[in-house]
């Protein structure tokens, strides 16, 4: 009897899965890169967190405090980015 294409497909979905895990080795961080991983996440993930505030309508004082905000954020993950964190910083515009 054959089988079906859905589990064909599943069975595709994990060989290539494995293949992709052998073909590139995996590199060993250190516990200052994974921390510094974490703590570049966690300011793009408050710096997301601050656009969509500043997307609603605000009163002056607080837009004015969001957006100081704002620039600290960006000022601390290019400060990550010199430490060497590897990867892209997403910038958005308000």
């Amino acid at each position: 009897m054959a089988r079906g294409w859905e589990s064909k497909s599943v069975e595709l979905q994990i060989e290539s899965s494995e293949d992709k895990r052998h073909a590139t080795p995996s590199k060993r961080l250190t516990a200052a890169q994974v921390a510094q991983h974490w703590k570049r996440d966690n300011l793009l993930l408050s710096k997301s967190r601050i656009l969509q505030q500043l997307q609603a309508d605000l009163s002056p004082r607080y837009r004015a405090m969001l957006m100081a905000a704002l620039a600290d954020l960006e000022k601390q993950v290019a400060e990550c980015a010199e430490n060497g964190t590897p990867g892209k910083t997403r910038t958005a515009s308000v």
